[in-house]
Formats: structure tokens, C-alpha cells, sequence
């Protein structure tokens, strides 16, 4: 991948480096700009299904997939169907979590507060957008979606603006939203982030269900892959990097209970076995790609034990219920 590429694969080179060598059948969950899968390809994978549950990705890499042939077969869906779309045992999943750059740079996504569009925010088709959830939410429930999904501690002021201003007109692009927040806040200092940062993540997450995907996806690449096979994850914030560290502790026979109070959890058979304690991206790649600043590796390898549900109880999620809120 070239850096004039819309979107640079993060941390994919340590990826390579633990799985070598690469090879058999593997699923990109999160294709995007198909910088994962190319590079898959590139080190020796015979077979790379890409699935991403956003049509327009597909749409961009008809300039080049050809190039593959049937090596790369790609698959409009979600990741936490991945082990049905993919239809066979596979010896690898890669998922990049969150919001793509690509996303980010397309206005009319909504994904952004550094450019003006339609409040939208929806990954795929269908579904509530995020003006649906600021208009619909009542001023506590919104206020628990900033805190819970955006870890910020202005959560109920802001919720508070934002119900304000709803009051007196619809808020339906992302420059209202921004300019709500950022009024409802003090100016930031030298360095910190945008004022609008964590409240237009939790609301991307809520209207995502980007938790509940992301643990349903790890259930569906436990039953995926095959004795052997590779699972790689990269996150970016705190929050998802907690539960896909969570869910490989409890996976691997090493605990992890959300409560050290509760009762002591009776252990199956390791389901994977982690390859690393995180792996961050060194100052090289940051300096190529600031995206990968806040980004965070888990690899683990999968037993032959068989795979079955876990208990989220243990993964430490964000407590929110927002059944009929939406």
C-alpha cells in the first residue's frame, strides 16, 4: 500500500510478521479500502473473503479487484455473520474496528464534525440514523449514550444542550451537532481534542451497535476458524481494546470477570491461545499514518477446542439499554 492509498492499513505489518507464514483462506471482516485483504494476498493467502456491511466500499474496489480473480471474493454483510458468509473453515479474520477513513472523509456519511452533511453516521443500509437518535432519545438515555460510549464527563450537559436546541429546530447536519457541543463546552486547551470528539463517537457506536457487533463477531470467528488459525484484532479506543482483551482472557482459560467481587468462574477449554499483550504502532508507521496512534493489536491463536458462547458478563461492556429508545 502506497500513502496516497484513501486508507493505510494500521499496524498490518506486525499482522503479517506474527501470522507468517500466511497462507489458506482468510476473511477480512472489515474490508474497506481492501488494504488488509491486498495485503493478505501479497504475503501468501491463496484465499481472502472480504466482507464489509457498507455497499459503497465494494463499489470503489471495482478499479482493481479484478486484478485477483477468484483469490479475493467479497461479500456485502457484517462481521458478526462472518463464519456463515465465509461458508467454510478459514485459517484467518482480520478486524479493523470503527470508523474508516474513507468514511470520515465523505461528507455526506455524516461521521464527521470537521465536515459539514447530514447527521447520518450509518456504516450500511437501513436502520435509525443519528439524527433519528437525537431526536429521539430522551434527554437521560442520550446522556447515558455520551457517558457510556464516549467516556465523557460532560455527558449530561451536553445531553442537556442538545435537547435545547432540538426544542427550537431539528438537528440534522453534523455542523449543528458540533456547534452544540462545542457551546455547551469551554473552549479546549492547546492539544486537546475537538470538543465534539467523544460525543459524535458514541453516537456513531449507538447507531452501530458497534458493542454488540464487535462481541457477536468475535463469537462468530472462534466458530470460523479452524485448529491453528490466526485471529487479529485492531482497536482504537480504550473501550473496544477492553473487550477484545475480555473476551481472549476468557477464551484462553486466563479469567478475565469484569467484577473482582464476583464469584470465581468455572473454566472450559481454552478456545484460543494470545499470541501478544497488545501490540502498538511504532513511531515509523505513526509518522506514515497519525491514524495509527491510538491503535491496539491483539492476536491469539485458535485451539481445537470446541467453540460455543461466551459470557458477557465478563467482557466488561458498557452497561447502557437502549431497548425503545430507538
Amino acid at each position: 500500500m502506497s500513502d496516497r492509498d484513501p486508507h493505510i492499513p494500521v499496524l498490518l505489518n506486525p499482522i503479517l510478521r506474527e501470522a507468517a507464514p500466511i497462507a489458506g483462506t482468510w476473511v477480512d471482516g472489515t474490508f474497506g479500502a481492501g488494504g488488509y485483504a491486498r495485503g493478505l494476498l501479497a504475503a501468501g493467502a491463496e484465499h481472502v473473503i472480504g466482507i464489509d456491511r457498507d455497499p459503497t466500499v465494494f463499489a470503489l474496489a471495482e478499479k482493481w479487484v479484478d486484478t485477483y480473480g477468484a483469490a479475493l471474493h467479497l461479500v456485502q454483510g457484517t462481521f458478526s455473520d462472518l463464519d456463515s458468509l465465509a461458508g467454510e473453515p478459514v485459517d484467518g479474520v482480520v478486524l479493523d474496528l470503527g470508523v474508516s477513513s474513507m468514511q470520515l472523509d465523505q461528507p455526506q456519511r455524516g461521521f464527521s464534525f470537521l465536515r459539514d452533511g447530514p447527521l447520518d453516521m450509518r456504516m450500511g443500509e437501513g436502520g435509525p440514523s443519528a439524527a433519528d437518535l437525537v431526536a429521539e432519545l430522551d434527554e437521560g438515555r442520550l446522556a447515558d449514550v455520551i457517558y457510556q460510549y464516549g467516556e465523557d464527563r460532560a455527558s449530561r450537559r451536553i445531553a442537556r444542550a442538545i435537547v435545547r436546541a432540538r426544542s427550537e429546530a431539528a438537528i440534522t447536519t453534523t455542523a449543528q451537532l458540533a456547534g452544540i457541543v462545542e457551546r455547551a463546552l469551554p473552549r479546549p486547551k492547546p492539544g486537546q481534542s475537538h470538543p465534539a470528539t467523544r460525543t459524535f463517537q458514541a453516537i456513531r457506536i449507538a447507531v452501530n451497535d458497534e458493542f454488540g457487533q464487535l462481541v457477536a463477531g468475535l463469537e462468530a470467528a472462534e466458530r470460523a476458524l479452524r485448529p491453528g488459525g490466526l485471529l487479529a484484532v485492531v482497536s482504537f479506543h480504550s473501550l473496544e481494546d477492553r473487550v477484545v482483551k475480555r473476551f481472549l482472557q476468557a477464551r484462553s482459560g486466563g479469567g478475565g470477570n469484569a467484577n473482582r467481587y464476583a464469584p470465581a468462574q468455572t473454566e472450559d477449554a481454552p478456545r484460543f491461545a494470545a499470541l501478544n499483550k497488545g501490540i502498538s504502532a511504532d513511531e515509523d508507521e505513526i509518522a506514515r499514518n497519525p491514524r495509527a496512534r491510538s491503535a491496539r493489536l491483539r492476536i491469539a491463536r485458535r485451539t481445537d477446542a470446541s467453540a460455543g458462547p461466551v459470557d458477557r458478563a465478563r467482557l466488561g461492556l458498557p452497561k447502557l439499554d437502549l431497548e425503545g429508545g430507538l
